[in-house]
């Protein structure tokens, strides 16, 4: 399994890569587009250049228990919204313009400001992570018509807000030695009660999970093409000689240096 993670990460790009270009060829017929959006099976939001919403599909109003379009459609703008000006998404703006897909992944949904944006008050989730997908749709003059956002959930966590607290611990001190008692203390539980239950909810242990988070970070340096390995491996508090280069290659599938040839081959 962890062999194949790689892999199955590529998988995932060239799914949506596809879906962007089908959504893309649908374009010449807005009456045939305005049906794929409506009846896909995931949340989808389409915008104006400007970034205004002109479009949410049914999937996304129950997601988020809003009862009518209308109270999204002319009113929201993605640009504009302080959770995304925090996520970073306006540094990619100039791609989107240039016809390029933008893949977010694990993202954390701002939950309280959805809810109280729309006056939602029955909203049962405690938390959801959710990978990304920003595409353009190009005119025939290759000029931005619209911008679509595709939103699938990676985990959904309902009531269990220790197991929030603790990936939120987790995920804030990556950067330091991983440390059991002092994030069980963060979830307020006993460290075996914790264990189980972290497992019980995530599929993963804390460990694991501290683990994946610390790759992660490290497959995102090592796209930077102004870092050297050593200094990608520097940067999230590791020695690229060391126990978390062993663990890369466990989990990827690819030595650092071969993730690294790969992500530039693939630019």
């Amino acid at each position: 399994m962890q062999q194949g993670e790689r892999f199955v990460d590529d998988n995932v790009h060239k799914e949506r890569s596809n879906l962007a270009h089908s959504f893309q060829s649908a374009f010449e017929n807005e009456e045939l587009l305005a049906k794929i959006i409506e009846f896909f099976p995931y949340p989808i939001q389409v915008y104006t250049p400007d970034g205004t919403s002109v479009m949410v599909n049914q999937a996304l109003l129950r997601e988020y228990h809003i009862f009518s379009s209308d109270m999204i459609i002319g009113k929201y703008n993605i640009f504009e919204d302080p959770s995304v000006i925090e996520l970073g998404l306006l540094t990619h703006k100039e791609k989107l313009f240039m016809g390029e897909t933008i893949f977010l992944t694990d993202i954390k949904v701002p939950l309280k400001e959805i809810a109280l944006r729309y006056g939602i008050e029955d909203l049962d989730l405690e938390a959801v992570f959710q990978d990304i997908t920003i595409f353009p749709i190009m005119d025939n003059s290759n000029k931005l018509s619209y911008i679509v956002a595709l939103l699938i959930n990676r985990r959904v966590y309902r009531g269990k807000y220790e197991i929030v607290e603790a990936r939120e611990y987790i995920e804030n001190q990556w950067l330091n030695p991983f440390d059991m008692n002092e994030t069980a203390k963060a979830a307020g539980l006993s460290k075996t009660h914790f264990r189980r239950l972290f497992k019980k909810h995530t599929g993963m242990t804390p460990h694991e999970y501290y683990m994946n988070f610390k790759i992660n970070k490290v497959k995102e340096k090592l796209s930077d093409p102004d870092l050297s390995i050593s200094q990608a491996f520097a940067a999230c508090g590791a020695d690229y000689n060391g126990y978390l280069a062993r663990k890369f290659k466990e989990k990827v599938g690819a030595s650092p240096s071969q993730y690294r040839n790969k992500t530039t081959q693939n630019k």
